[in-house]
């Protein structure tokens, strides 16, 4: 965490710096300082990855629920940062439709759950 926060914090002074000589290299520094933490997520997200498997073979869990959960995460993480970049930019209006995109993706991913609990829920209600 002390890493992530040196970085972001070492790309703010550094963009601060840059943003009234050069406001180009300024979004240039902060997408890379960025893209830095993403990689840093990234190793973090592998723990989490090995921390579901590890949940779903304790339990009896179907693996596409597992890909469906892993999905929406990959989804979310990439949309944040995409939305975020572009809000720093100074296009907010494009970061409200990643944001849409990726709400979108995340209920079109969820379906088939959505689809599964619905039928449970029918069959308990004797249909």
């Amino acid at each position: 965490m002390i890493k992530a926060a040196m970085i972001g914090i070492a790309g703010v002074f550094l963009a601060l710096q840059l943003k009234n000589s050069k406001p180009e290299f300024a979004v240039y520094l902060s997408i890379s300082a960025g893209v830095l933490l993403l990689l840093l997520a990234v190793e973090r997200l592998e723990v989490v990855v090995e921390s579901v498997k590890l949940i779903q073979s304790s339990i009896s869990v179907q693996t596409a629920y597992i890909q469906v959960l892993l999905k929406i995460i990959g989804i979310t993480y990439i949309s944040e940062f995409a939305s975020d970049i572009c809000r720093d930019a100074g296009y907010s209006t494009i970061a409200g439709q990643i944001g849409v995109f990726s709400k979108l993706s995340i209920l079109a991913v969820s379906m088939p759950i959505i689809t599964a609990l619905l039928d449970t829920i029918h069959g308990f209600l004797g249909g």
